[in-house]
């Protein structure tokens, strides 16, 4: 119930999971569509030393550039991509997951052991709008989050993103049947979650409960006791680490993991809290997408707890959502909230910006786009949405200085560059590979 990612963009969450280590000690892998340094060896590496074969479908450590580091193929392991199918929406990746993870079985030698990253794409955005209707979904059945409004624009969004996570389901199921039926499913240790929380305003680019709190389903069915609901503070730097001991894989790389191995709690047999050491998670965001003049990111670093959400917005200076103008190629000014590039473009955020002035819109887009205090604070039991800043509540100066000293505490012992670092800007200075958008200056 409780696992985080360690940010809330794809790149340099994948990269924690890969490698064990918090984002802000990757360097260039630890923002988006920037270089993985080859230095930061990966679990699949480590795995393959150790006799395994490994491979990934779709996307694997991204968006970014790994040849240039020297990377022989994909951090995440080797690409198997050549089967396609005809998807039943657009935005729904013609990937034929399951003919790929057949491929990639057909290639293992002697029944050897296997690791296999299935990167489905969904439910990455764009949707096609009303997809829900032909799945025959009622604009009642959505659940809509506090930190958006309930009206029928975002309940269809909500069911359209239902219906690619959905389509994700189907396929698991496929690649599931697939180790049933060769024997292996009940000796296989399959993990699944997500990169980032829902691509959404407020959620995915933000460090927020939306966009870090992510779900986490593991089973072994030879090793862990099923029917099991774990409240646990998780996080994916845990994962490598995890993977290693349950592999009995030795560790080669010379840049420590800082994430700690689940295997105990997993082999316990209890509910609820296993470990009273997991009991709190750390997160951070550089670069997202190109959304700031300059292609300036957005840094935040934050501790969660099973109560209590507390950022630091380390340049609050910035439109957290990036900058809500941009320039066309042509050096004409675009039209106002026409950016906000660090939300990905869909249904919600186009309605917040059409209709901004709306009483009941306003406070949920100004809460997605608009500057922010340099500290949050959040009660998470009672505003699990993140709408009301606790910061300068007095009654709560006590939990703010005990998260500072423990935030603190955990930059300091990982070394993240903008606390321990010679130049804690060096992140603004790292190359990006994908496009890179053109904002005024003011």
């Amino acid at each position: 119930n409780n696992a985080f990612v360690t940010s809330p963009g794809s790149a340099p969450s994948r990269a924690s999971i890969l490698t064990g280590r918090m984002p802000w000690a990757n360097e260039q892998a630890g923002t988006h569509a920037s270089l993985f340094p080859q230095k930061y060896k990966t679990f699949p590496l480590m795995l393959q030393e150790n006799g395994y074969h490994i491979g990934f479908t779709c996307k694997g450590w991204g968006p970014g550039n790994f040849i240039d580091a020297g990377w022989p193929h994909n951090p995440a392991g080797i690409e198997y991509n050549s089967r396609t199918l005809t998807p039943p929406y657009k935005g729904i990746n013609n990937n034929d997951y399951s003919a790929n993870f057949d491929d990639f079985l057909s290639a293992r030698k002697n029944h050897q052991p296997f690791f296999f990253w299935f990167g489905a794409k969904e439910p990455h955005r764009s949707y096609e709008k009303n997809s829900h209707k032909k799945e025959g979904r009622d604009l009642s059945e959505a659940y809509v989050p506090s930190f958006m409004p309930e009206n029928d624009t975002v309940r269809g969004d909500i069911l359209d993103y239902a219906t690619e996570i959905e389509w994700y389901d189907k396929q698991l199921g496929k690649v599931l049947d697939k180790l049933e039926s060769i024997r292996e499913l009940d000796n296989t240790l399959i993990i699944i979650t997500s990169d980032n929380g829902m691509p959404f305003p407020m959620a995915k680019g933000n460090c927020y409960d939306q966009g870090i709190h992510v779900p986490l389903t593991i089973c072994w069915k030879k090793v862990i006791p099923g029917n099991r609901v774990v409240n646990d503070m998780i996080s994916m730097v845990d994962i490598a680490p995890t993977i290693l001991e349950a592999s009995e894989t030795k560790f080669t790389s010379s840049m420590p993991m800082t994430g700690k191995s689940m295997m105990k709690l997993l082999k316990s047999t209890k509910q609820g809290i296993v470990d009273s050491t997991y009991s709190a998670v750390f997160a951070c965001r550089e670069r997202h997408s190109s959304a700031r003049y300059n292609n300036l990111g957005y840094p935040m670093r934050m501790v969660r707890t099973s109560k209590y959400l507390y950022i630091r917005n380390l340049h609050p200076e910035r439109w957290p959502a990036g900058d809500p103008q941009k320039y066309d190629s042509s050096g004409v000014l675009g039209p106002m909230h026409g950016g906000y590039h660090d939300i990905d473009d869909g249904t919600t955020i186009n309605m917040y910006c059409e209709s901004f002035d709306d009483p009941i819109i306003k406070p949920y887009f100004i809460a997605a786009t608009a500057k922010r205090d340099y500290e949050e604070l959040f009660d998470i039991e009672s505003d699990p949405g993140c709408m009301n800043n606790l910061v300068k509540n007095p009654s709560f100066s006590i939990v703010i200085n005990k998260l500072r000293k423990l935030l603190d505490s955990e930059l300091v012992r990982t070394e993240d560059s903008r606390v321990t670092g010679n130049n804690p800007e060096i992140w603004e200075t790292y190359k990006r590979y994908s496009e890179i958008r053109i904002f005024p200056n003011k």
